[in-house]
């Protein structure tokens, strides 16, 4: 079993910055790729970013150049830095992980995930 624990949400105003944290545990933790997801009320849940490994990295559309994924794979830890905020980007946010090999246009669909957070909040004010 994985077990995936997000942290480091909170509210901000517009332009702050954020660094959320997903640790990831269990005796397969290591061989899952790892990403964020987010979503608001109403509103189906939307890819941010997936971390391969510790250098490879690949974005959503709406968050490029703003925010920024990292993995450690020493402590099984994603992070999704997250700087100039907008209110838009309030929402519930996910760490996901899923094993073995898809196609780009899969790693964005929610469905491809296994294995799921309980997610943090992030509120972003005007």
């Amino acid at each position: 079993q994985v077990q995936l624990v997000e942290s480091g949400g909170g509210l901000v105003r517009t332009g702050a910055s954020l660094r959320l944290s997903c640790a990831a545990s269990g005796r397969t933790a290591g061989r899952y790729a790892m990403a964020w997801f987010r979503q608001s009320p109403g509103k189906e849940r939307e890819f941010v970013g997936l971390g391969w490994s510790e250098r490879t990295t690949y974005y959503g559309d709406s968050v490029k150049g703003r925010f920024a994924i990292s993995r450690d794979s020493v402590k099984n830890t994603l992070y999704l830095q997250m700087n100039s905020l907008k209110p838009e980007d309030t929402a519930v946010y996910y760490c996901a992980g899923a094993a073995g090999s898809h196609a780009m246009s899969r790693w964005q669909l929610p469905e491809t995930y296994e294995y799921w957070g309980q997610g943090t909040q992030v509120t972003v004010r005007s």
